[in-house]
């Protein structure tokens, strides 16, 4: 498909919005795959190529936690394999299964979180006791999240980000640094399986690409500098609005 050159400045202006928004609290995706279907794709096409807008800006989101020592890589690594694997799977999966059980499903999980975070605005303020081990994470969350992310996928991050605050005692500017460190490797696993199937295009995926990565690093910088304040209420804004549209469509 052949894109023009105002259809392409105005989806790098849409990623970047985008970038934001999903660097600091997750659902980037509300704002990118309603204009790619806009500017002409078919649904299948927008999920696939939206991912790689959302490779690029979870990439610049979590190459500058790193900077800011907010990511620990060595706890990391079993976790970033297993959300490698299970979303690999999802995907596998998505082509065999319908996904009408969790479209019932996970509006009502993330209404639950959200009212969690806004009855209790001091979780996450703070690095608490983990409940389970960074191992344990990695055998069982990391690849269901990351499962969900490759055969759904609307609020992955916020199920990354609040299992880390509630499971591993990560305060929430640490959790949503590892959970665009997860989100990158599940995304990194959608797009390995959409370019293989044939289904990204790539034309519409560029100009995304290059506005989701500034504001992937833009969103980085705000909640590091804005903290917890800012991802709780944005985290909790944008849980309601996935839910809402979900439940909308049904």
């Amino acid at each position: 498909m052949e894109i023009t050159f105002d259809v392409a400045v105005l989806l790098f202006f849409v990623a970047l919005l985008a970038g934001i928004v999903d660097a600091i609290a997750g659902g980037g995706g509300l704002i990118t795959i309603p204009a790619l279907l806009a500017a002409g794709l078919p649904p299948g096409a927008a999920i696939a190529t939206n991912k790689i807008g959302g490779i690029a800006g979870s990439t610049a989101t979590t190459l500058h936690f790193l900077r800011m020592r907010q990511i620990d890589l060595k706890r990391s690594r079993r976790m970033m394999l297993t959300t490698f694997l299970g979303s690999l799977a999802g995907g596998i999966a998505l082509t065999r299964i319908d996904s009408g059980v969790l479209r019932q499903v996970i509006p009502f999980l993330l209404i639950g979180f959200a009212l969690y975070f806004l009855l209790s605005p001091r979780v996450g303020a703070e690095d608490r006791a983990q409940r389970i081990t960074p191992v344990l994470y990695a055998a069982t969350l990391a690849p269901l999240i990351g499962f969900y992310d490759g055969f759904f996928g609307p609020g992955t991050g916020t199920f990354f980000a609040i299992s880390c605050v509630t499971l591993l005692g990560f305060n929430l500017v640490k959790a949503t640094a590892h959970a665009k460190l997860l989100n990158l490797c599940s995304n990194l696993a959608s797009v390995l399986f959409f370019a293989a199937s044939g289904h990204i295009v790539w034309a519409f995926g560029l100009p995304m690409l290059a506005g989701q990565w500034i504001g992937g690093t833009i969103g980085a910088r705000l909640a590091v500098t804005r903290g917890h304040q800012l991802i709780r209420v944005l985290m909790v804004s944008m849980a309601l609005i996935v839910s809402v549209k979900m439940l909308l469509e049904r």
